[in-house]
């Protein structure tokens, strides 16, 4: 596989039609401010156009272009790619998907650290987290000692991101889940309703794969 590096006019650049990366309107609007303030993205990974030889048809980067010719760049910097149809298929279906995830330590210490210059609320305009998300990370706090506990009464940490329109959702779901009363706590009670809304949900597939 050559790889080259060139220069070429965001005019001469063709979406993949096949590309199935989408990314939501919050998020674009961070990716264009992230580059509008740093001026600084990856370079796009293209191949010449099957069908157009004057013009080059985008493998990974779809977004970044967009979000160059919304702020008026003419030109962008591109790594092409010599690869055939198959090969720009596999690329499409992996380049966005082959990600590792963030290890908790390391982004806990990495969030309080920019939080220091900058307040949760401008964060919020560039990193992929809320505002009350960024905040409730940078306060998390974690016991320096565990606490002595019998082993099956452990629980399990999950830690995931989601959208505001998602985090609506979830938060309507839980309030109408039944409330488990012998839980003493707000974050076990909310744990024991989400567990039932999935065993509902999983309930409810299994009926309908009998059907």
């Amino acid at each position: 596989m050559t790889n080259t590096i060139q220069s070429i006019a965001l005019e001469k650049l063709i979406a993949h039609p096949d590309n199935p990366n989408r990314q939501s309107r919050a998020n674009f609007a961070k990716l264009v401010r992230n580059i509008e303030r740093a001026g600084r993205y990856e370079p796009l990974i293209v191949r010449r156009h099957p069908q157009r030889p004057d013009c080059f048809e985008i493998i990974n980067g779809e977004h970044r272009c967009r979000a160059l010719a919304k702020l008026g760049y003419k030109q962008t910097d591109c790594v092409v790619w010599d690869v055939d149809d198959e090969q720009a298929e596999v690329l499409l279906a992996t380049l966005n998907r082959l990600c590792g995830s963030d290890e908790l330590s390391k982004k806990l210490i990495l969030l309080k650290r920019l939080n220091k210059r900058t307040e949760p609320t401008e964060l919020a305009k560039i990193l992929p987290q809320t505002a009350k998300q960024i905040e409730r990370l940078v306060n998390l706090k974690r016991p320096s000692t565990p606490a002595v506990r019998a082993a099956k009464s452990f629980a399990n940490p999950m830690v995931f991101f989601v959208t505001d329109e998602q985090q609506e959702t979830i938060e309507t779901a839980l309030s109408l889940a039944k409330e488990s009363r012998s839980e003493k706590t707000k974050a076990s009670r909310r744990a024991a309703a989400l567990a039932q809304i999935a065993g509902h949900f999983l309930n409810h597939s299994k009926f309908n794969s009998r059907t």
